[in-house]
């Protein structure tokens, strides 16, 4: 059951989020889409996030390479696996695919509901070989309403830019949504920021395993997948390691409420004509 309800047009602040931290292998498409749903089995939540390129795996060699997994959005094989299990389990779904649209490939995610398929998201910051395997995103990042609580995406190395995160929570997220394959240490901790800086929650789905895909050189994935609070409170944190499902409450009014004492409002406060 999806417990964030609307009463009177103003949305209950209370929600169940969940991160999903897989080991894909490359290529085997149905056999990581089977596996996330073994996964699966007897979870509950309003919100599952997904890592980045869940399905595929991450390292492509070329974008030729990678076009040979691309799917059309919502049409493809990855959108409607997550539209059914958002049906079956009557809950939101974040997640990460290769997508093709007029023969451009993006690191894209997708947002799904019970209700049907919501939107997408093409990543923004491509990230070291991405830049020979996607093409750039070149819309706004969204922000979407989810049965009432506003959720913002981004994807992984946009955490670097903490223009991302800030454009999402000045157009209203309460949520950031942040599918991701991590290879840089350093991500899970800056995000504790991205939060403090927004008061905002951060939903970081990353992977675990390996990829050694380009001779003398593989890819290690730091797993962490994690949900921070406002407050910049890891409320739950994954290992380095291993294949996890976690499932943590949120309270939505914290990030709602920008103020930091009486007298201190971090939006209010802010000084953009001064910004260059």
């Amino acid at each position: 059951m999806v417990s964030l309800t609307l009463l009177q047009g103003v949305s209950l602040a209370t929600m169940k989020v969940a991160i999903v931290q897989n080991r894909p292998e490359f290529g085997r498409v149905q056999a990581n889409l089977d596996r996330v749903e073994k996964m699966l089995a007897g979870k509950a939540a309003d919100l599952f996030v997904l890592p980045e390129l869940f399905a595929t795996g991450y390292r492509f060699k070329d974008m030729d390479e990678a076009r040979q997994f691309a799917e059309p959005v919502p049409d493809g094989q990855t959108t409607e696996f997550l539209l059914s299990l958002a049906k079956k389990f009557n809950a939101y779904f974040i997640a990460g695919l290769v997508e093709i649209e007029n023969d451009r490939i993006y690191n894209s995610s997708v947002i799904v509901g019970p209700e049907d398929f919501i939107g997408r998201y093409r990543k923004i910051h491509l990230f070291d070989t991405e830049k020979s395997c996607f093409d750039t995103g070149t819309d706004v990042p969204p922000v979407f309403d989810l049965n009432g609580a506003k959720v913002g995406v981004m994807i992984c190395f946009d955490w670097r830019f903490p223009e991302t995160a800030r454009s999402l929570a000045l157009k209203g997220a309460e949520i950031i949504a942040h599918p991701s394959n991590l290879v840089l240490a350093h991500c899970p901790q800056a995000m504790i920021t991205r939060c403090l800086e927004n008061r905002v929650y951060a939903i970081t789905a990353d992977r675990v395993g390996d990829e050694s895909r380009v001779p003398d050189e593989t890819l290690h994935f730091i797993g962490q997948s994690q949900v921070v609070d406002p407050d910049g409170n890891i409320l739950v944190r994954a290992s380095e390691t291993e294949e996890e499902v976690h499932i943590v409450d949120i309270d939505l009014e914290k990030s709602r409420n920008k103020f930091l004492n009486s007298k201190n409002d971090i939006f209010k406060d802010r000084r953009p004509t001064l910004y260059s």
